[in-house]
């Protein structure tokens, strides 16, 4: 086993190491995110797979469907698209689906420091250019990824016809202005990732040095999520009357201990509070679901982003 696993192992123990790809209770960003162990655990391509150059490196895109807007999907931090599929596809019956890997993710080549969501953003808008598919689109974010379409429909506004929230991490907190007991443990995720990502690029194993930017990129978003990226989600005000419908999980996380309950009701307060973004919004609150609410219940997250879809269309042609 090389070094960069037998660190991992260490810091999630042998029990989790036999499901690297599900981790739900250790402490993460804010203690509820899927680990995903390697960048080059999932190699193979989908023959709609395509790699984009956008000037600085390259991204990794998965195309399915047909029609518009164009759904597009960014996922939470350490998440691959590969996670994304099943929901790719079941939406990709009604519309064209868009999903890629950030810098450093999949196949995706690793993208300049820091990873803030502005930065990320910019990218996301030079990929889809550059794969040269027409917006405005449907932008849809779970977790770290929510925070990502907010800025992208912020700074381009013409270019998105509808948002979908998935479970966004709360504002407040990530602002240190609320839970601060909770930020010691945040921290120290980001120290792990980041010791992980200079341990493995030191190692004489070829497969660890690859790894080493796999982990140097989500280290830099999740210590940029408590930072600049916190900072650009709060300035915005308003989405205007913008299509927008925001999903929260209601199942607490045990990771929490006795602030379990309390900090889910705080965390629902919080998604529920973004809805005053647009005039026309809608909140659904999953309550049998965890952080992953598109793997709980697909069902309610599938209807939430047609429900988007669908007026997006007829706003669309009043146009």
């Amino acid at each position: 086993m090389g070094n960069t696993l037998m660190l991992v192992k260490n810091i999630l123990g042998d029990s989790d190491m036999k499901r690297p790809m599900e981790i739900m209770n250790k402490p993460a960003i804010l203690l509820t995110i899927c680990f995903s162990l390697a960048p080059g655990a999932c190699k193979g391509r989908l023959p709609s797979d395509r790699m984009i150059d956008i000037g600085t490196h390259r991204l990794q895109i998965h195309l399915e469907g047909q029609g518009t807007p164009a759904v597009v999907i960014d996922a939470g931090i350490t998440d691959r698209l590969d996670k994304l599929r099943p929901l790719q596809e079941a939406l990709a019956r009604s519309t064209r689906v868009v999903t890629y890997n950030r810098a450093g993710y999949g196949q995706s080549e690793p993208g300049p420091l820091p990873r803030n969501i502005g930065r990320e953003s910019e990218e996301l808008k030079a990929l889809l250019e550059k794969a040269s598919i027409p917006g405005p689109y449907v932008l849809v974010g779970h977790s770290l990824g929510a925070l990502n379409v907010q800025v992208f429909a912020s700074k381009y506004p013409d270019d998105v016809a509808g948002l979908v929230l998935l479970d966004p991490p709360p504002l407040s907190f990530l602002l240190g202005q609320d839970y601060g007991s909770l930020m010691a443990m945040a921290e120290k995720m980001t120290a792990e990732w980041q010791g992980i990502a200079d341990s493995a690029a030191k190692s004489n194993d070829p497969p660890d040095r690859a790894n080493a930017s796999f982990f140097r990129m989500i280290a830099s978003e999740h210590r940029e999520m408590f930072g600049e990226t916190a900072k650009l989600v709060g300035a915005i005000s308003t989405f205007g009357d913008m299509p927008m419908v925001v999903l929260a999980a209601g199942r607490p996380n045990p990771a929490f201990g006795d602030l379990a309950e309390e900090y889910q009701e705080y965390w629902i307060g919080q998604s529920r509070a973004l809805t005053g973004r647009s005039a026309n919004s809608k909140f659904i609150l999953a309550e049998d679901a965890s952080h992953y609410i598109y793997l709980d219940r697909p069902d309610l997250v599938v209807e939430g982003i047609l429900s988007v879809v669908r007026e997006a269309r007829v706003l669309l042609l009043l146009r």
